[in-house]
């Protein structure tokens, strides 16, 4: 009776352990994505028939022919994957309506979308969703075209799109995390910069301080089951 009473008590400890490292690994996983929202920033977009496509290449190396649409959308966002999409329609035909064609330049039409008060910064808000036709010279990149038809433009250090007509008034690329607070980003999306896109989220999984977090519970919970089995 005795023994079979301690194997009782031996195994009781041992479970407590084993619930407790389960509970701490399920709550670190599940603070994981919660770190970081994304990055609040203009994104620039390539329009068409079929609608909106996310540009491969920063506003100033791209140059448009005679009848693109080009389109700029402020959001918060992880990557060009959930980047938000500006929220008129790519319709070339109606936005340069009233601007006819001439020789020697081209007509770009623009689209520009400062997003909605959800993805503004503290203390300001967004202007109304615009279209503007810019004449421009045959060569003018789309960077060029925005600065005919939306200035002031504001860039950063390293050429990024930071405000078009002054909107936002401060901050270019800033992390926001998940509690929509801004915060300096070290390497924003470069959508509307002169680079590839994508480069500003990790597609939501664990970060590498979470695995780290995991690790040191589970060892600490081995610790407690090992000291839970020596008390058995």
């Amino acid at each position: 009776m005795r023994r079979a009473g301690r194997a009782a008590v031996g195994r009781t400890p041992r479970a407590t352990a084993l619930l407790v490292v389960l509970g701490a690994v399920l709550a670190v996983l599940g603070a994981g994505p919660a770190q970081a929202a994304g990055y609040r920033y203009w994104s620039f977009w390539e329009g068409s028939g079929s609608g909106w496509t996310y540009a491969t290449q920063g506003p100033s190396l791209v140059r448009p022919d005679d009848g693109a649409v080009e389109g700029f959308r402020f959001s918060v966002s992880e990557d060009s994957q959930d980047s938000a999409k500006p929220r008129r329609a790519p319709d070339f035909a109606e936005i340069c309506a009233g601007t006819p064609a001439k020789d020697g330049t081209k007509r770009i039409a623009l689209v520009i979308d400062p997003g909605t008060a959800a993805d503004a910064p503290a203390g300001e808000t967004p202007p109304a969703p615009r279209t503007a036709c810019a004449r421009v010279s045959p060569d003018a990149s789309a960077a060029e075209a925005l600065a005919a038809v939306a200035k002031p433009l504001r860039y950063s250090s390293d050429a990024m799109l930071c405000a078009i007509t002054g909107y936002p008034a401060s901050g270019c690329g800033e992390q926001v995390s998940g509690d929509g607070q801004g915060t300096p980003a070290a390497s924003a999306p470069a959508s509307a910069s002169p680079a590839a896109t994508g480069s500003g989220g990790s597609g939501g999984g664990p970060s590498a301080g979470v695995f780290v977090g995991i690790g040191a519970v589970l060892l600490l919970g081995i610790a407690a089951v090992v000291q839970a089995r020596r008390r058995g």
